[in-house]
């Protein structure tokens, strides 16, 4: 009886740890899938998006030379994020980063949504990098 207790326990112990990694595992699971498609190269550099819970953060990197390019973020001084929502705040970090790649010479480039569902603040990003003059 005691056993039985113990092996149920450790079962129950066993099902909240592998339910807590699932979201991370998931989302890395997606982030490999997506970099197995979308490889930086100088010619086509990809766009890559970092998204938490206040900020948004992306930046263009050539992975071949693992150089990054161009780099915008919600925290940047040009970027006015005082009452107004987090996505029309992406979607300004967008418009700045597609500026500054087209100042410097970057007009194509591959989208990697960084295992996010492509809805919301990310999609507010890519419209405003589209905006920009970036082709994607």
């Amino acid at each position: 009886m005691l056993e039985s207790k113990f092996v149920e326990k450790q079962e129950s112990l066993h099902k909240k740890f592998i339910m807590s990694l699932s979201k991370i595992n998931k989302r890395n699971r997606i982030k490999k899938r997506i970099r197995n498609h979308v490889l930086g190269s100088n010619s086509r550099p990809r766009l890559s998006v970092f998204r938490s819970n206040n900020e948004i953060y992306a930046q263009i990197v050539d992975d071949v030379s693992g150089n990054t390019l161009v780099s915008a973020s919600s925290r940047d001084k040009d970027i006015n994020n005082n009452s107004i929502t987090r996505i029309e705040v992406s979607k300004l970090v967008g418009l700045s980063i597609g500026k500054k790649a087209i100042k410097e010479g970057i007009e194509k480039i591959g989208f990697d949504r960084g295992g996010y569902l492509y809805h919301g603040r990310v999609k507010s990003l890519a419209e405003g990098a589209r905006e920009a003059g970036l082709k994607f």
